[in-house]
């Protein structure tokens, strides 16, 4: 049993460095809201991110679903390690005191890529001008890690 868990450990340290920016990843968020993060890789540079979970702050909690297009920008911070910059826009659905909600979100955030795992980590705030059940501009703050597939 132990000789298997080295061995699977072993893979999952051996894949390729900045193996973060390709494929798929999938993870959790904490904040608001808190759950599962997703992202899917469609070019060097472009991402799409989506999360699913539920949101804790204030009177109504409920469950929030969102889907955003993100941007980044590598070299942005002169050091050894990477820590790209992202930004970009979507949506959110989230349900509040059973009342369906819908909002536009404008994304912006800070990513750091450790060199020997296919992981990565993120910090966000995001904006969110919220058109239904009523009219009102809400600040969403996550912080999260994704583990990336090849």
């Amino acid at each position: 049993m132990k000789a298997r868990i080295l061995f699977i450990l072993m893979i999952l340290f051996s894949i390729s460095l900045y193996s973060q920016q390709s494929n798929f990843g999938i993870g959790l968020m904490v904040g608001e809201p808190t759950g599962l993060s997703g992202k899917y890789w469609v070019s060097e540079s472009n991402a799409f991110a989506a999360g699913i979970g539920g949101h804790f702050v204030g009177p109504n909690d409920g469950l929030s679903i969102h889907l955003d297009y993100l941007y980044h920008i590598d070299n942005t911070i002169q050091t050894n390690f990477r820590f790209p910059l992202y930004y970009g826009f979507g949506a959110r659905i989230r349900t509040e005191s059973n009342k369906f909600g819908l909002g536009f979100r404008g994304v912006g955030g800070i990513l750091f890529y450790p060199d020997s795992v296919p992981i990565d980590i993120f910090i966000e705030m995001v904006p969110v001008f919220k058109l239904l059940p009523k009219t009102n501009l809400e600040i969403d703050l996550s912080l999260g890690v994704r583990y990336f597939f090849n």
